[in-house]
């Protein structure tokens, strides 16, 4: 299996992505034998147990801004959702990240299904409160309504790409 790829961004390092990817420092050098304890922005590295997003039909797009998601599957948008974001003191973060792990029924506030991002403490998830959905009022997650997070996690493998716009 070809595995995912990352690139180093400024500030990152070893210990950080692992937590990101949530997976063990070990097994990141493992998995990267020329790299020692120092990396640097822009360098490439083998995250293990994921497999490269370019062999996964689909990618998900999150316009903050409009309050949606939208699946693509080979380029080709088959689904738009209404969600909710980040306020305006916990915005949700822009930029690239992949789906690394997932759980149903997580419990709580998070609703019937929990995507992991490659950032830690943020995700893709259900609600117990339907109304926030189109609204600005998570902590920087994404909420969907639970079926609509029940039906993308059924759809979406680990190693999704996902990528967030303002």
């Amino acid at each position: 299996m070809k595995l995912l790829t990352y690139q180093v961004k400024q500030g990152e390092t070893i210990s950080s992505i692992a937590q990101d990817f949530r997976i063990s420092t070990a097994a990141l050098l493992q998995a990267n034998p020329s790299i020692q304890s120092v990396i640097y922005a822009g360098q490439h590295i083998i995250i293990p147990n994921l497999p490269d997003p370019s062999t996964i039909p689909y990618s998900i797009v999150v316009y903050i801004g409009a309050k949606k998601l939208q699946l693509y599957r080979l380029g080709r948008l088959i689904r738009t959702y209404p969600i909710a974001v980040g306020k305006i003191l916990t915005t949700t973060p822009t930029g690239e990240f992949y789906i690394v792990n997932r759980q149903p029924k997580p419990g709580g506030p998070f609703g019937a299904y929990w995507l992991s991002l490659s950032k830690l403490h943020y995700g893709i998830h259900g609600t117990n409160d339907p109304s926030s959905i189109g609204k600005a009022v998570s902590k920087g997650c994404i909420r969907m309504h639970n079926q609509d997070v029940t039906e993308l996690a059924a759809t979406v493998p680990n190693g999704t790409k996902v990528t967030i716009i303002r």
